[in-house]
């Protein structure tokens, strides 16, 4: 699978497990681009929601995808500390320029103390029996939300302490190419 390559952008395409669109990313700038990750940075990019409704995402974030993870982490720098919103997901594809995942309504808020709290469960619950979700996907899925509560406690992958200063400074180095162009 072709990832595109280091600085350049791309889109986030999120879908529901019936095929329908959820969201979409406009731009997301690619700071790490191999066939398991895919590590991108984004800062006020326009966001546009299955009912065509649009927004800016309010501050800079690096965003982590992984090809055999079943969840996707959003690490929001904001001005009392790091932020990140997990979504549990399919491991992503890449198709046609953009980064693609289903959305499995499950989410997890880790604050800057690495304390956290999982978010909409009804919710999945809800689509689980309206979308039909197999049995295996839940199997699946409390797999990966047991292997992220590990990484959150471990301070590994995106939750290391030095994960976020890496990526921002890679992300301020490649704008800063882009703008030059």
């Amino acid at each position: 699978m072709a990832i595109a390559p280091v600085g350049e952008t791309i889109q986030v395409h999120s879908y529901k497990h019936n095929g329908s669109i959820h969201r979409v990313w406009q731009e997301t700038l690619v700071l790490k681009g191999t066939r398991n990750i895919v590590i991108g940075g984004n800062e006020r990019t326009l966001v546009t929601e299955a009912d065509g409704r649009t927004w800016l995402t309010r501050e800079p974030s690096i965003c982590y995808f992984h090809a055999e993870h079943w969840f996707n982490i959003i690490c929001m720098l904001r001005e009392d500390g790091v932020y990140y919103y997990v979504n549990m997901s399919s491991p992503f594809v890449y198709d046609n320029l953009s980064l693609k995942y289903i959305d499995y309504d499950l989410d997890v808020k880790v604050f800057p103390d690495m304390s956290y709290i999982i978010l909409d469960e009804d919710e999945y619950a809800d689509h689980k029996k309206e979308m039909g979700y197999p049995d295996v996907i839940d199997q699946i899925l409390q797999r990966n939300l047991d292997t992220l509560i590990r990484w959150i406690e471990q301070r590994r992958g995106p939750f290391a302490p030095d994960f976020i200063d890496v990526w921002t400074s890679r992300y301020h180095f490649y704008k800063q190419v882009q703008n030059n162009k």
